[in-house]
């Protein structure tokens, strides 16, 4: 079966190599998936597609009349996909539900110390052989409250990092983790997490309750100086609030590896470009603003998973099975 990978980079082809001896025909592309190429995946039955691929209406219609049954998200987040229209296409969607959690709760956890201890500052004072301490003092993260947004496989692995860390971990998730709970870690209603965390860290999906779920209204109910991290969907964050947030020092540190407006900037190399994007380069200029580019889940663990479920999903399709990882 010939699959079109869209946004494949090096490391995607790398990974899914291994799957090239068995009945899947990988045909990569670094272009990323929108209106204007679409008929690249002509002859495809299927395609694989990433977190900033186009997968609205007109995109799947396109993709439908040249004869692609199957989409194969190589990532666990769906909210660029218009499922209600892949029902009535009659395409397939299987998606990445979990791979390798601690990877991101490793990055997210280390985004944390690098704001709060300053390391990447400290690193570059170093190499300019300048030793003096002088506005890199920290906390101790052992006693700090941390509120841990969401509890899924991801919020999980991070509330155990950070309960080893002595930290009070509080928690809001429509379902409640029962080994969490037993772990210490406590359940308290959204605005009760806003006032009493010091540390917030976003750990759920982008749905249309979630847009923006981190906006003026719960900005002014957190603690002056909190530190807020995401590593979980940009449009979680009003970015224009949260730039307020920081000029008023309600936000005290800020850590992202994801954006609201990333499809157009991450995952490429923009170095020699200008970047039109006035609010993110904005968010550049704070001294304690953390940003990195949707590498989160980047780990030779993850992407070894990502590419064995994708290719699961794929050789499920064509072998006229289902494997649970289905959305429609």
């Amino acid at each position: 079966m010939k699959v079109t990978v869209y946004s494949a980079k090096k490391y995607d082809q790398q990974a899914f190599s291994r799957w090239a001896d068995t009945k899947l025909e990988f045909h990569y592309l670094e272009l990323k998936l929108n209106p204007d190429t679409v008929a690249l995946a002509a002859g495809s039955s299927a395609i694989c597609a990433f977190v900033n691929d186009d997968l609205s209406a007109p995109v799947l219609e396109a993709l439908h009349a040249e004869g692609v049954r199957m989409i194969a998200l190589r990532c666990a987040g769906f909210n660029n996909v218009d499922l209600d229209t892949a029902k009535q296409l009659g395409i397939r969607v299987a998606r990445v539900p979990a791979y390798s959690p601690e990877a991101v709760a490793e990055h997210t956890v280390g985004m944390m110390l690098t704001l709060n201890r300053k390391l990447h500052k400290a690193y570059n004072r170093v190499r300019d052989d300048n030793f003096s301490l002088d506005g890199l003092l920290g906390f101790n993260m052992h006693g700090k409250t941390v509120g841990l947004i969401g509890t899924g496989r991801i919020g999980k692995a991070t509330a155990k990092i950070l309960l080893g860390f002595g930290c009070r971990v509080i928690c809001h998730d429509l379902y409640e983790d029962a080994e969490l709970k037993q772990l210490g870690a406590l359940y308290v209603p959204l605005p009760e997490l806003y006032r009493a965390a010091d540390i917030i860290s976003l750990h759920c999906p982008l749905t249309p309750e979630t847009r923006y779920l981190i906006n003026q209204d719960s900005l002014e109910l957190m603690k002056q100086n909190v530190m807020l991290i995401n590593t979980s969907r940009g449009g979680l964050i009003d970015t224009k609030a949260v730039i307020r947030a920081l000029k008023s020092r309600k936000i005290g540190y800020l850590g992202l590896d994801v954006y609201e407006q990333e499809a157009d900037l991450f995952f490429e190399n923009l170095s020699e470009m200008v970047i039109d994007d006035d609010v993110f380069k904005r968010l550049l200029t704070f001294p304690n603003v953390l940003i990195t580019g949707h590498q989160a889940f980047f780990t030779e663990e993850a992407m070894q998973q990502i590419s064995q479920i994708t290719s699961d999903n794929l050789m499920a399709f064509a072998s006229g099975t289902a494997n649970g990882n289905e959305l429609c």
